[in-house]
């Protein structure tokens, strides 16, 4: 049987913290299938390299033997999580949730192992539709307004005048009796959940089960240097997101963050880590070479490693020998007078404003085959032969 220390090991440079260790390396020495919850609001089936930090972490623990129970919160997501949110979410019909499901499945499947005695999928639907009222008003007695009211965000809107909807106070309730529900070991998942989470160890005590472990993960930047990857903010890269297209938005990641990134988001030793993040202190061709190692490593993670190796040399034949891509995709252009800046938004919207203002600074774009140095440029595109920035958009583009 392997040690705690050894499964621990690989998983610290990802893990923040970790709540009741002691319990939790008793429970991995004990030899029997841990359970561990990995629960989703259904609200936003776009997962990110920032979301699969848990869901690697998780997929090391199912390749030692122990299961992921994978929660779709179909009923709390009719509650709506307020975590993060300043206004009380529109709740989705059934039919939105349904469809989120589906797509939330079909991409942890990127990660975790879906076999049978390793992964297993519930709803919390099951437990709280039969719930008698008098049961629930029962959980709700274990939890007082001081502690749902002690949560950051809602000091933050109560302090601002916003109002907070019942249903938001009792969200941590429902996502916490989820943890005793489904008879949960461990839970892994990022510090704004750590709340609902001890919620969970809670009603676990209180109704007289083994209170789960907790381990909470790093938060990393997204693509433009802001607090963490978000869809809202196009600053991240998509678990769905092709080889190319997740070996060009890496090269389009700020060179500080090379190494944080190849922390957090690859398998690459402690070692090269560090030297990538020195290597991309450093100006010219050894800062692009670090910054091409690490986005070679995401997508050798995800997609192998001979597309890691195509996608390298097509970057390089593109760039470094100033070439076409093989692939193009003709954009329509409303504005005809523009600036650099904004057709590249226009040929670009999946990237952010500042991903795409490095990518001029870095002579990655080029309009009739002259760079363009300046975001600011004006701009004239005309009817006919495309006057895009060369190679954008499209699978070939970087």
């Amino acid at each position: 049987m392997t040690s705690a220390d050894d499964i621990l090991r690989p998983m610290l440079r990802t893990i923040d913290a970790i709540v009741d260790e002691q319990a939790l390396r008793a429970k991995l020495e004990s030899g029997r299938q841990l359970r561990i919850k990995y629960g989703v609001d259904l609200t936003a089936p776009d997962l990110h390299l920032g979301h699969a930090v848990n869901l690697w972490l998780m997929r090391h623990l199912q390749d030692h033997g122990h299961r992921v129970v994978f929660l779709l919160g179909d009923l709390t997501t009719r509650v709506g999580d307020p975590t993060g949110k300043s206004e009380t979410r529109p709740v989705l019909t059934a039919e939105q949730i349904e469809q989120n499901a589906q797509a939330f499945l079909d991409q942890v499947s990127i990660v975790l192992d879906t076999a049978p005695d390793v992964f297993e999928v519930r709803r919390n639907s099951e437990w709280f539709d039969r719930m008698p009222v008098a049961e629930l008003l029962s959980l709700f007695s274990m939890t007082t307004h001081a502690q749902l009211m002690a949560r950051d965000m809602f000091r933050e809107r109560v302090a601002q005048g916003r109002e907070i909807a019942l249903h938001e106070l009792t969200y941590p309730v429902l996502q916490g009796y989820d943890s005793f529900a489904m008879q949960s070991d461990l839970t892994i998942v990022g510090s704004d959940q750590l709340f609902n989470e001890m919620m969970g160890r809670q009603f676990q005590q209180r109704l007289g089960a083994s209170p789960q472990s907790l381990i909470t993960t790093v938060i990393t930047p997204g693509l433009d240097g802001g607090p963490k990857q978000s869809k809202s903010l196009g600053n991240y890269i998509a678990l769905t997101d092709s080889a190319t297209d997740k070996f060009g938005k890496a090269m389009s990641l700020p060179d500080e963050l090379v190494g944080v990134w190849a922390s957090a988001y690859t398998t690459l030793p402690d070692e090269v880590v560090s030297a990538l993040a020195d290597d991309a202190a450093r100006d010219g061709r050894i800062a692009r070479d670090a910054k091409l190692t690490l986005a070679a490593a995401i997508v050798e993670r995800y997609h192998g490693a001979d597309t890691a190796d195509r996608e390298r040399a097509a970057f390089l034949h593109v760039f470094a020998h100033r070439a076409v891509p093989d692939e193009l995709v003709t954009v329509g252009i409303q504005h005809p007078a523009s600036t650099a800046l904004a057709l590249l938004e226009q040929v670009r919207p999946d990237l952010s404003r500042s991903a795409l203002r490095r990518l001029i600074s870095q002579d990655a774009v080029r309009i009739d085959g002259v760079p363009v140095t300046d975001p600011e440029q004006e701009v004239l595109v005309s009817s006919g032969p495309s006057s895009a920035p060369a190679g954008a958009p499209g699978p070939g583009w970087r």
